[in-house]
């Protein structure tokens, strides 16, 4: 049962159910009315600023009407603005505020080698002509932060075709995209046979790439299997043994550093555990080799923390956090570069290996699939 009531002040409105009881507060409702003249019908975005909203904002009067929405009228403007009960719950602020540093929100799941039993993987014939199919594999990033794409075409550039379900790619100072095969003289050691610890690509760029696509073309080389760990699980790993560790990576930046080509020198500023400011784990930034001088962690807690990062990146390393697997010609993997690792074993000068890899955005993939979640939900409705 719904149930309203005003405070005597007209500053906020309680609105309580069997199971729950929250408050809203006046200037918040009329901020976030929905009625035709505060928002574009079409798009939803506001007409209005803040500053059309007189300060003095209160509460005269709430109550439900007989189709089950809360009228609230609003003093000085005599404004009545109708809210759906489910959004104002779905939208609730009146709850207690997160008492950890280092949660992570509803649909995120952190993951070790136990995830190897099912790596998320979609195929991508499928994924093109299956809207569902394509939906089902976004939710696999965004819960996991990676999946896996088979049966793809083998061809140059069908990395772009990957990117093309989602979102754009991303054009950074390597071009459109670049080749991860051995060079000679490489400008960056992922050009190289050698193994790579698990690290995020380009924590130098500020902002960083948030998606990484890697398409396999040839491999024929003994060696070189993928791998992937989840940064979120490594970090909040960190957190349960080594509580103050772990506040030190997150409340210092590290330096990261790249100017391995001519006219190129990228630099940033950011530390290797990223919180939000209630504590919410948002991102991830590791790469030893692209790691600068760290200069903003004072004296007295230095040693403090390179043991910190020494027991991050041994979690990292650890065989029980890694899921591994092979790419085969026609297959990549997508990876969310703000909280996934992923790695390379190394391999040998015989045979070929040969990777295309390029950069996204996730906010597209995010669009995407959230848009999906939406418009299909309300499909289902009609």
């Amino acid at each position: 049962m719904l149930a309203l009531d005003v405070d005597r002040s007209g500053r906020f409105l309680t609105m309580k159910t069997d199971s729950v009881s929250c408050r809203f507060h006046a200037i918040w409702l009329r901020d976030n009315a929905q009625d035709a003249e505060t928002r574009a019908v079409g798009n939803g975005q506001r007409l209005i600023t803040l500053r059309d909203i007189p300060t003095d904002t209160q509460i005269a009067a709430a109550e439900i009407d007989a189709s089950g929405a809360v009228q609230v009228r609003f003093l000085p403007e005599n404004k009545a603005v109708s809210f759906d009960p489910d959004w104002l719950m779905a939208h609730a602020y009146d709850t207690a505020a997160p008492d950890v540093r280092g949660w992570l929100p509803e649909g995120i799941e952190p993951w070790d080698a136990g995830l190897m039993r099912s790596v998320p993987s979609g195929d991508f014939a499928e994924l093109r002509q299956d809207r569902d199919a394509l939906r089902h594999w976004l939710g696999h990033i965004v819960r996991y932060g990676f999946a896996k794409l088979e049966n793809g075409p083998v061809e140059e550039n069908a990395l772009f075709q990957v990117v093309d379900l989602f979102g754009f790619v991303r054009e950074t100072n390597y071009g459109r995209h670049f080749e991860v095969r051995t060079e000679v003289n490489p400008t960056n050691l992922a050009f190289t046979g050698l193994g790579l610890q698990a690290h995020t690509d380009n924590p130098y760029r500020d902002p960083v790439p948030t998606i990484q696509v890697l398409y396999c073309l040839e491999s024929s080389a003994a060696g070189g299997a993928n791998m992937v760990v989840d940064g979120f699980a490594a970090a909040l790993r960190l957190r349960d043994e080594n509580p103050d560790g772990f506040a030190l990576l997150a409340d210092h930046c590290a330096r990261f550093e790249y100017a391995g080509e001519a006219g190129v020198c990228l630099t940033s500023r950011r530390p290797m555990i990223e919180l939000a400011p209630d504590g919410e784990l948002i991102g991830v930034r590791f790469n030893n080799r692209s790691c600068a001088a760290i200069t903003d962690v004072p004296f007295d807690k230095m040693e403090a923390y390179y043991a910190a990062y020494r027991q991050f990146g041994e979690i990292i390393d650890n065989t029980a956090m890694e899921v591994t697997f092979r790419l085969e010609p026609g297959e990549a993997f997508v990876v969310d570069n703000t909280r996934v690792l992923h790695a390379r074993k190394g391999y040998s000068g015989e045979g070929t290996r040969w990777l295309q890899g390029c950069y996204a955005d996730r906010d597209g993939l995010r669009s995407t699939y959230d848009a999906m979640i939406r418009f299909g939900a309300l499909e289902a409705a009609e």
